[in-house]
């Protein structure tokens, strides 16, 4: 739960940098991999994560910078500056503009009043729940996943321990 813009700030700083760790760890080669033909690519929803910052959050009247078209660039490495840019433009604007009493104003997002604090835990949860669907796409890419929120499959190998399949 959001209470203070603290909170929030707390934690987005901390999913934030697991963003960047895990798009430190996507290829080039790796960001037209999907699950099927009709799956989303990996460039896709590296794109999808970083378009919806600006998205969402303009809807609350924040006025983030714009993304310059839709479509995801064809570079992770305009894919990660521009995660970088907008998330950090995020943190920023937030902690400037809004006060925790700004947290219980509702906003019209996609047909509904949410409060402010809610939009600010959907945006996160929404990063964290397509960051998974993007180990899933480096997995089947065969890149080595980055551990996270504890040891990954290849850093138990190192350490010496079983891992399962």
């Amino acid at each position: 739960m959001i209470r203070s813009i603290q909170d929030f700030v707390a934690a987005y700083t901390a999913e934030r940098e697991k963003t960047m760790q895990l798009l430190q760890a996507v290829t080039q080669d790796s960001l037209s991999t999907r699950v099927g033909t009709e799956g989303r690519t990996l460039g896709y929803i590296a794109w999808h994560i970083v378009a919806t910052i600006p998205e969402m959050m303009n809807r609350t009247g924040l006025k983030l910078a714009e993304l310059d078209g839709a479509e995801a660039p064809g570079s992770i490495e305009e894919i990660r500056s521009a995660y970088a840019a907008a998330s950090q433009e995020l943190l920023d604007t937030v902690e400037r503009k809004w006060a925790d009493g700004d947290l219980s104003v509702s906003d019209n997002l996609y047909g509904e009043d949410w409060p402010r604090s809610q939009t600010l835990l959907v945006l996160l949860t929404h990063e964290i729940h397509h960051r998974a669907q993007l180990t899933v796409l480096m997995r089947q890419a065969g890149l080595r996943v980055p551990g996270i929120y504890g040891p990954a499959r290849e850093d138990w190998a190192e350490y010496g321990l079983e891992t399962h399949p």
